[in-house]
């Protein structure tokens, strides 16, 4: 039963991601890869709130639904990997070392930010 988790998850995770980088992208009008930024820097700050919420508040499928199934498919490191090794091709070396320097460290501050608000909110 808990794949049915999983899957309607990713479902709803992999239109959002869609939606959601596509809008960003069209937004900055750039060919800098925004759009997968934008949706791992959400994915990230997302993950890190629910991490926390999941520990303390919700049952286990629903935990499968949103980290592994929705959270799986919104985030997109396989494309990220993508579009960083095809502007490493064009030769493109500062957009594609910005590309990694933007998406870790954005993420990583993301998923932190997430974790602080949950333990504001909830005050653990």
């Amino acid at each position: 039963m808990i794949w049915l988790f999983v899957g309607l998850g990713g479902f709803f995770g992999a239109i959002s991601r869609f939606l959601i980088a596509g809008f960003a992208q069209k937004l900055a009008g750039t060919t800098f890869p925004v759009g997968t930024l934008t949706v791992n820097v959400l994915g990230s700050f997302i993950i890190g709130f629910l991490v926390l919420f999941f520990e303390n508040v919700i049952a286990p499928q629903w935990k499968a639904f949103f980290i592994t199934g929705f959270l799986g498919a919104l985030t997109t490191f396989s494309t990220f990997s993508y579009e960083t090794t095809v502007l490493l091709q064009e030769g493109l070396w500062f957009k594609a070392l910005l590309n990694i320097f933007l998406n870790v460290s954005l993420c990583l501050t993301a998923t932190l930010s997430g974790m602080a608000l949950f333990r504001f909110i909830f005050k653990v």
